[in-house]
């Protein structure tokens, strides 16, 4: 009866592919134990270790159940189920040659038997293990691989749209149809600069990548001798590449044709990113929606260019 009770316990958990609790091993295994003695003492003394001393054998792959994951707690039950066999043997009465022998025998066969079962199970146990973590580093290169290539070609597919563009303005510099002293053709020259310093920031590992994309911008008009100031307000919001080029835009514009100063304001709540500039320039004014959502502003008035776009997260 008590072996039937263990062993459905036992498998509760290993149908459900789960480990024995501590405390669920340890009463089995004081349980299998003390029934093991309890059988054994009613064993005849010249049917030790024989067809009658059924519970010796059973109680041991019973212990392999409760302990199978524990080998040191396993080693250690399956060699007191052992002496306590033995001892009860000897107290019995004094055994003849051949049952010493016949004894002998069937111990070493038995519990070695189930020690090298349970030093199998370790094994596979160490092997699937082994095997899992081999399948995880190498799905985790795999999506890491993947993740590479993606970003190589969006990062090609930006440098293109972006030469796209400046191209034009290259071939037209050497072919002497665009003059460099002119000042279209230096603004020109302006912007294109911006945007590839815009494009390079893209790909920088920064916590807040839509600020670094504008500090970029600004870099481009500073070395051009303008006055920039930049307030950032706000904490950090996702937004992603493609919109931070319609976001950056509106600075990128005002500050090419910008002539000695400009004023840029980066804004971030949990429900709108507005991108702002004042510059001393001119230009005609107008409003637009761009299919991505970004909003776009400008208007002019006394000298003063004000540009500035807007984007609400979903």
């Amino acid at each position: 009866m008590t072996f039937a009770v263990v062993t459905s316990t036992a498998a509760f958990w290993l149908l459900r592919r789960r480990p024995l609790p501590g405390v669920v091993a340890a009463i089995g295994t004081v349980l299998v134990l003390a029934a093991s003695s309890a059988a054994t003492a009613v064993v005849p003394a010249d049917d030790f270790f024989r067809d009658r001393h059924w519970s010796f054998g059973l109680v041991g792959w019973l212990l392999l159940v409760l302990l199978s994951d524990r080998p040191a707690l396993l080693g250690g039950a399956l060699g007191l189920h052992a002496a306590v066999s033995v001892a009860q043997f000897l107290l019995a009465g004094t055994p003849a040659r051949t049952e010493v022998g016949d004894a002998a025998i069937v111990l070493f066969a038995v519990t070695a038997f189930q020690l090298a079962i349970g030093g199998l199970i370790r094994l596979v146990d160490r092997r699937t293990g082994e095997a899992t973590a081999v399948a995880a580093e190498r799905e985790r290169l795999e999506t890491r691989a993947a993740l590479a290539r993606q970003a190589g070609r969006d990062l090609r597919a930006g440098f293109a749209e972006q030469l796209g563009a400046t191209l034009p303005l290259l071939a037209g510099l050497a072919d002497g149809t665009v003059d460099p002293r002119s000042d279209v053709a230096r603004t020109r020259c302006a912007l294109a600069a911006a945007q590839l310093r815009r494009l390079f920031a893209e790909n920088d590992d920064v916590p807040d990548p839509l600020v670094h994309e504008v500090t970029a911008c600004l870099d481009v008009a500073e070395r051009r001798g303008v006055a920039v100031t930049l307030a950032v307000s706000g904490d950090p919001v996702d937004v992603p590449p493609a919109l931070r080029r319609h976001l950056t835009g509106p600075v990128l514009t005002a500050l090419t044709s910008a002539r000695t100063r400009a004023r840029v304001s980066v804004l971030r709540t949990p429900g709108l990113v507005r991108v702002a500039v004042v510059a001393d320039t001119t230009g005609d004014g107008h409003d637009f929606a761009g299919a991505t959502g970004v909003v776009v502003t400008s208007h002019t008035q006394d000298g003063q260019t004000w540009m500035e776009a807007r984007w609400q997260p979903a």
